[in-house]
């Protein structure tokens, strides 16, 4: 038996109001700026944490950073059976004592030859502000006198500051010796039981949580040894051969210029253009203004090979960071911790971005799932559909007791 096919009134199509639009949109704003207000608050409350507990936070963010360098060799010395502690004492020995006798060696050079360097500077700065006073550029006192004076006043004083700021930032901890003994102490223990922490975070955030904590730590890790050894790395190309330039061109202070140039190195951009500049004022200075387009061409010349060639040979493309992003993150960095925050803040956006490309990466598999739903309910509601017959007739509509199977 058949039943008869019936026409079914015309559908109604409801016109949304104006005013009903604007205010679902009204509703959307206001729910994402409450949103970033509660993320505001939360960064803020986080910082005033961090400044709190500064004197634990520099020592553990140090000693991850260290970490990241000695893992490798650690690494080496357990594959050949040495044990885990003795693999990591042996590490952060040699590490410690490197490091010790770098920095006896150059410290005390370096301040002492500070004050000379800041005069120099300063001699010539005031040598280019009586160059752009002449022609072709004649630009007038009131123009350059103020920036000019500022500049000079902010590295005058700042002479000995030049070469020991990098070792002073490290005191915000209540004191060096303290605070490289936590560096000791922890990255001792990092490196010792580092392989241990990830699956105890995973026992810790449960299935799927310690899943994403598990593989979002080990990229972050990744990331952050990639970053400190290609630095590390190229820091001592740029010194090298920008230390050996000065030098033949008989360029004074040019030890001390190749040490910050390659302290400088760890603080992208910024720190490149700092100790590229300083270089450039004492060649103008003491060698006179050839010596210093010379200087200015090495520096350039070796500033472009490390930027096309070396960084990405020796730097994965999942760390590539945009240019504004690093400069923000030093500016921000070095405006609320001094040196160790311009020093710290591009591993710290480093390993933002890792959590934020995997937080993409979760987004659009989650898309995709949920693309791959709605076309399966599609298809199924279409099998479901009773099918027209030949004759004009529709097929006979199924009790009412029996579900409906879904496919």
């Amino acid at each position: 038996m058949s039943v008869q096919r019936t026409t079914s009134s015309p559908r109604r199509i409801r016109l949304r109001d104006r005013g009903e639009v604007i205010g679902v949109g009204g509703m959307w704003l206001a729910k994402w700026s409450l949103c970033l207000a509660a993320i505001a608050v939360g960064a803020v409350v986080l910082g005033w944490v961090l400044e709190k507990l500064w004197v634990i936070t520099l020592p553990v963010l140090l000693a991850i950073v260290v970490s990241t360098v000695l893992w490798p060799p650690t690494r080496a010395l357990t594959k050949r059976g040495m044990p885990p502690a003795g693999a990591a004492a042996v590490t952060l020995l040699v590490f410690f004592t490197l490091l010790g006798g770098v920095v006896a060696l150059i410290v005390p050079s370096v301040v002492d030859q500070a004050p000379e360097l800041a005069n120099k500077a300063t001699q010539g700065i005031q040598q280019v502000q009586n160059w752009v006073k002449g022609p072709p550029i004649n630009l007038q006192d009131e123009q350059i006198d103020t920036a000019v004076h500022a500049l000079t006043n902010k590295v005058q004083q700042s002479g000995t500051a030049i070469a020991s700021g990098v070792f002073s930032g490290v005191t915000t901890a209540g004191s060096m010796v303290v605070t490289l003994g936590l560096v000791l102490i922890l990255a001792f223990f990092f490196v010792k039981d580092g392989p241990r922490f990830i699956p105890w975070l995973h026992g810790i955030g449960g299935g799927r949580a310690g899943r994403h904590l598990e593989e979002v730590l080990g990229r972050m890790w990744d990331t952050l040894g990639s970053f400190i050894r290609t630095q590390a790395v190229v820091s001592l190309i740029d010194a090298v051969f920008i230390g050996a330039g000065l030098l033949i061109l008989g360029v004074p202070l040019a030890p001390v210029l190749a040490i910050l140039t390659f302290i400088g190195g760890f603080v992208p951009i910024v720190g490149a253009f700092v100790a590229g500049a300083l270089a450039v004022l004492v060649a103008l200075v003491a060698n006179g203004p050839t010596t210093a387009l010379i200087v200015l061409a090495i520096i350039l010349a070796v500033q472009q090979i490390e930027g096309n060639i070396l960084q990405p040979i020796l730097q994965s493309k999942s760390m590539k960071l945009h240019a504004v992003v690093v400069l923000l993150a030093v500016t921000a960095g070095s405006s609320l911790f001094g040196i160790v925050g311009a020093f710290l803040s591009v591993p710290v956006a480093a390993v933002g971005a890792v959590v934020i490309r995997y937080l993409g990466e979760q987004i659009d598999h989650r898309l995709e799932q949920d693309a791959l739903l709605d076309a399966a309910d599609a298809i199924a509601e279409e099998s479901a559909t009773p099918a027209d017959t030949t004759d004009g007739t529709e097929a006979e509509e199924a009790p009412a007791d029996e579900p409906a199977a879904r496919s």
